[in-house]
């Protein structure tokens, strides 16, 4: 595979990974009742069926004349090859596909559905049209280059790859090849020890890399629907490591698996587990509290078990970081586009049947909504130009899946329906009423402007819930890339403002930039909330809690 495509395909999966939205209520038979929708709506107004026919068919009339001006959009890397902008038969087959695809939208747009109705169709549209894109196809030029320099042998090897993902992957392009990486010898690799586990979790005490750590130590705090490890994939991009050089005493929680035994394990489960996870933290290290960090649906959790400390008048988070984590629900994208009471019961009602939510199954729905990205590179990377999977290790992450607990995920299902944590009390965990606003910690939030995930407007939305004083960060990078980015990339850049109006444009638009990565304004930001240098502890653990197995400890292991 070349360098280019290459980069291509890792770029594409940085920006599309952790995207599994555990409350998505995506069905099969929405999309088919849209499509059928879409049909009806042909026979119901066939006057405007028959202009855009016509229409269809003059720009078809200007394509074979050669005077169609259609062209692909700016950066759509499918058709970069010369082959479809300067060879004429090329050039045409592009142009009529292209002049479809367009005249199908334009019919949606301008018939008389609804707006919710218009957006469902416009998304089913495109994943028909898409998937039929001529650069899935074998006239694909590159995969016809290929398979002449290959003497044929990349049919045979993408048809093979195709064989192997029928019987193992469900059907689907593999995103990775699994076989690449090893969790605790390839990636995972900073040194530190379980000091602490139980049902829902192991705790990990990293090594100090300095003679000195400030006093208060560190928890981090994953999404419950990946694998830790993303906080200490290499070396070089691994945050567990910059805040060891950095001086903070580092504890990372790994999250068990769990199987349908764990069925009713819900959010105040999760919390009541880190809360033990935090004492111990305390007993080990003599702070009096802890700085916390949690991404996703970890900061969910962190933001409700801070809401349920208020509550109970326990001091022992002293700041908290948010990573690209969504409190106020309330989102405008293709994700929701399907989501009514209906399908977020049917979704509650599958994973209550099974006991818990499969991760692979989240990433297939979460594939389906960014097909180019996700399945259909990959359809022409492995099977037309009969390539390998790449062997990228956020890809193995990504795919390093696990399962939610029907009644976390039912939770999670609740949050989104109504919204509780923006209004004072809506929320119960642990026997207490949540009011975010009564949180006066210091809380630093992050949230990437190319973030289709968890939209940085959202972000912004849920930091100003809080009660305390908020630090809101917007990096230039998308999802993984909020997380992974150390510092030293020359494209980094993020944005600060002393203000925080009501409106996040206003806010963007009153900011400042700054060149380089987040990290390091959040090392200052946490050096300022973690209390003096003390010399660092020569072993992990203490006597109560004995180091046991080594980093990356068993719980990470469980498929």
């Amino acid at each position: 595979m070349s360098n280019k495509s290459n980069e291509d395909l890792q770029r594409q999966a940085s920006e599309n990974t952790l995207g599994l939205n555990p409350v998505i209520g995506l069905r099969g038979k929405d999309i088919l009742a849209t499509a059928r929708m879409v049909l009806t709506q042909a026979i119901k107004q066939p006057i405007h069926s028959a202009k855009h026919v016509a229409h269809f068919g003059l720009e078809l009339k200007n394509v074979l004349l050669g005077s169609s001006e259609l062209q692909p959009e700016d950066g759509d890397r499918r058709f970069a090859d010369p082959a479809w902008s300067h060879n004429p038969l090329y050039k045409r087959y592009l142009q009529s596909y292209l002049a479809w695809r367009k005249e199908l939208h334009d019919w949606v747009e301008e018939s008389n559905l609804s707006e919710t109705d218009t957006n469902r169709g416009h998304f089913v549209i495109n994943l028909m049209t898409e998937a039929m894109a001529p650069s899935n196809s074998m006239a694909n030029p590159a995969a016809l280059k290929r398979f002449f320099e290959t003497g044929g042998k990349s049919l045979l090897d993408g048809l093979s790859h195709l064989a192997k993902d029928i019987v193992n992957n469900g059907g689907m392009p593999s995103q990775v090849n699994m076989d690449a990486f090893e969790v605790g010898k390839s990636l995972a690799t900073t040194e530190g020890s379980v000091v602490f586990r139980n049902d829902l979790l192991e705790l990990i005490q990293y090594k100090p890399s300095t003679e000195q750590v400030h006093e208060r130590p560190l928890l981090v705090v994953p999404p419950q629907i990946n694998k830790f490890y993303v906080f200490d994939l290499s070396q070089e991009k691994s945050l567990a490591r910059f805040c060891l050089r950095n001086g903070l005493q580092t504890f990372i929680v790994s999250w068990r698996n769990p199987t349908k035994a764990q069925r009713e394990w819900g959010l105040s489960t999760y919390i009541e587990a880190l809360k033990e996870a935090i004492d111990v933290i305390i007993a080990i290290t003599g702070s009096k509290d802890v700085n916390m960090l949690g991404a996703c649906s970890g900061g969910i959790t962190t933001a409700a078990l801070l809401g349920h400390y208020t509550a109970i008048g326990e001091k022992k988070v002293n700041a908290l970081t948010l990573l690209v984590s969504v409190l106020d629900t309330k989102l405008d994208t293709s994700v929701a586009l399907f989501i009514n009471d209906q399908t977020l019961e049917a979704a509650k009602r599958r994973s209550y049947q099974a006991g818990v939510l499969e991760g692979s199954d989240m990433a297939k729905v979460f594939a389906w909504m960014r097909p180019n990205d996700l399945i259909w590179n990959y359809w022409v990377n492995n099977y037309l130009l009969g390539n390998e999977p790449p062997v990228f290790d956020i890809l193995y992450w990504n795919n390093d899946t696990t399962r939610l607990p029907a009644a976390f995920h039912g939770d999670l299902i609740e949050l989104f329906k109504s919204n509780p944590l923006t209004r004072p009390n809506a929320l119960e965990v642990c026997g207490t009423p949540i009011d975010l606003k009564q949180v006066t910690t210091d809380i630093f939030c992050l949230a990437g402007t190319n973030d289709h995930i968890t939209p940085w407007e959202a972000c912004y939305r849920s930091a100003l819930l809080f009660g305390g004083k908020i630090e809101f960060v917007l990096s230039n990078s998308g999802h993984i890339q909020s997380i992974l980015n150390p510092p030293g990339n020359p494209k980094a850049r993020f944005m600060t403002s002393d203000k925080l109006p009501a409106d996040p444009k206003v806010w963007q638009d009153a900011s400042t930039k700054h060149a380089d990565s987040w990290w390091l304004h959040w090392q200052a930001w946490m050096a300022e909330r973690s209390g003096k240098l003390k010399k660092a502890p020569g072993t992990l653990g203490n006597k109560a809690y004995p180091a046991a197995e080594a980093a990356p400890g068993t719980y990470v292991h469980e498929r």
